[in-house]
């Protein structure tokens, strides 16, 4: 079974974040939330109380498929400036794992370098965060082992390529049909 943990802060848009966790649970993807608070509790963007399985540190992280971080501010903030979330995100890198980024969050990814010479989007206004990036206006870009997607919007297929690599393509639309999206 995959394992894939998704990292929380208060700001978290929570639509971003419950989405992907929700649908890869349905594709019995093995999914822990962390969050980065120093309490399981975090508040997200809009206000709303999300507790995660976990608070950063519970976990060594490395035994992960996939590491998703979901957007929303100061969420993505707070992710970016965890000093020892970022060297969870540069050993899953550096050992051809995925990692995958939502919204603002995929700014993270290219803090750290990450996305050098691969295609990436990100939610409007954060594409000067890319760093190094070919910059993208698709709704999910999918290079090498880093998954990026819009926002939003972008949230369901954000989740449906998550399962497609995890899983596979035909798990990825039974999903998709059995919430009505297809």
């Amino acid at each position: 079974m995959s394992k894939v943990y998704v990292f929380m802060a208060d700001g978290t848009e929570e639509v971003e974040a419950l989405t992907v966790i929700d649908l890869l649970r349905r594709a019995a993807v093995d999914v822990v939330t962390v969050s980065i608070m120093g309490r399981k509790q975090i508040v997200s963007s809009h206000g709303i109380g999300i507790e995660a399985d976990e608070v950063y540190g519970a976990s060594e992280y490395f035994d992960a498929d996939m590491l998703v971080l979901p957007g929303g501010m100061p969420g993505t903030t707070h992710l970016k400036e965890h000093e020892a979330l970022g060297e969870v995100l540069k050993k899953q890198y550096e050992e051809g794992k995925y990692l995958a980024a939502i919204c603002a969050a995929p700014s993270v990814l290219g803090f750290h370098g990450f996305l050098n010479r691969k295609r990436a989007t990100c939610y409007p206004g954060f594409e000067e965060e890319l760093r190094g990036a070919i910059v993208c206006t698709d709704g999910v870009v999918h290079d090498g082992n880093c998954i990026t997607s819009k926002g939003l919007g972008t949230a369901i297929d954000f989740s449906l390529e998550l399962i497609t690599v995890l899983k596979d393509a035909q798990t990825a639309e039974k999903i998709a049909k059995a919430i009505q999206y297809r």
